[in-house]
C-alpha cells in the first residue's frame, strides 16, 4: 500500500469511496464540491492506493494553530489491514512536518468501532460541546 498526496486524476475513485463510505451525508457533504472547495484553500487530501485502486482516503486541515482530519475513508473490504493505521499515521507525520502539535477529529458518538481505532493510535476524548452552523 502506498500514500500519497490526491491528484485530479483521483477525483472519480475519491467520490466513489466516500460516497460508499458515507452513505448517510448530509447534502453539504457532497464529495466533489467538498474536493472542489478544499482544493482552493490546500492540497491537504491523501490517498491510500493497493495496486492501482484507492482503498483509503483523508482530508487533513492545519490553520497554524492545530490540525484536523476529515472523512477518513477506508473501503470495507480493506478494513482490518492495517489500511486505516497506515494512512492516518502518514497524515499525523505530514501535519507534524507543517508544525502542528495538535490533531483534531470528530466523529458520531454512536460509532464506537471507529473511536476504538483512533482510540488505539493515541486519541482521547475530550470533554468538548461540538458546535456549526450554515453560512
Amino acid at each position: 500500500m502506498h500514500i500519497r498526496k490526491f491528484q485530479e486524476q483521483d477525483t472519480q475513485a475519491l467520490i466513489a469511496l466516500w460516497t460508499r463510505v458515507f452513505p448517510d451525508d448530509p447534502p453539504h457533504n457532497e464529495p466533489s464540491q467538498v474536493i472542489a472547495a478544499k482544493l482552493k484553500v490546500d492540497d491537504l487530501i491523501f490517498v491510500c492506493e493497493h495496486g492501482n485502486q484507492i482503498v483509503g482516503a483523508c482530508m487533513a486541515g492545519y490553520d497554524g494553530h492545530r490540525g484536523w482530519l476529515y472523512a477518513v475513508a477506508v473501503s470495507p473490504e480493506h478494513r482490518r489491514s492495517g489500511t486505516g493505521t497506515l494512512l492516518v499515521t502518514a497524515v499525523l507525520e505530514e501535519l507534524k512536518s507543517l508544525g502542528c502539535i495538535k490533531v483534531n477529529l470528530q466523529i458520531r458518538v454512536t460509532n464506537v468501532a471507529v473511536a476504538a481505532f483512533y482510540q488505539s493510535l493515541g486519541f482521547a476524548t475530550e470533554d468538548r460541546l461540538s458546535m456549526g452552523v450554515f453560512i
